[in-house]
């Protein structure tokens, strides 16, 4: 096996992994980036959601040689010197983890939303999140941090206008 060059969470990482492996396998077990979580192993449920330009995809479903080639951003990744992201604080804000096990999934969906669309309807934020599984049920609080979250990437967009 030859070394893989990746870019996670802003650093460059040099891995000595099959370039098939999963992504979340390296992520985790090379790197102990331990927010996207092993769920499903079939890209079904969304705990092992990262950013990859920009959009949310299923680091169990990305084979290695495909993350090299492209920035990657982990929950781990959203903070940036010692302040939450404006989703993470949202979902803190709203009370929105009951196990915690989705919750990786569910930030990682709406900072992919704020990014390309921080004025989401109420159908877009639900479409952003179908396909991300909650067994504890707090999908009350968790469209009501991302509702927060947007609020948040929206003012944040204002600002920035001219």
């Amino acid at each position: 096996m030859a070394p893989v060059e990746i870019q996670v969470n802003g650093a460059l990482h040099t891995v000595d992994a099959d370039p098939t492996t999963p992504l979340l396998y390296i992520l985790r077990n090379d790197l102990a980036l331990n927010g996207p979580k092993y769920g499903c192993g079939l890209g079904e449920c969304g705990a092992c959601a990262v950013l990859m330009d920009g959009r949310a995809v299923r680091s169990c479903r990305v084979p290695l040689q495909t993350a090299a080639k492209r920035p990657v951003i982990t929950l781990e990744g959203l903070a940036s010197g010692g302040t939450l992201h404006f989703v993470q604080k949202a979902f803190i804000e709203e009370a929105a983890a009951q196990c915690g096990y989705c919750l990786n999934g569910m930030i990682i969906a709406i900072a992919a939303l704020a990014m390309q669309n921080p004025g989401a309807s109420e159908a877009e934020i639900r479409e952003a999140l179908r396909h991300n599984l909650c067994r504890c049920g707090t999908h009350i609080e968790i469209l009501a941090a991302a509702r927060r979250a947007l609020g948040y990437a929206q003012s944040l967009t204002e600002e920035v206008k001219p």
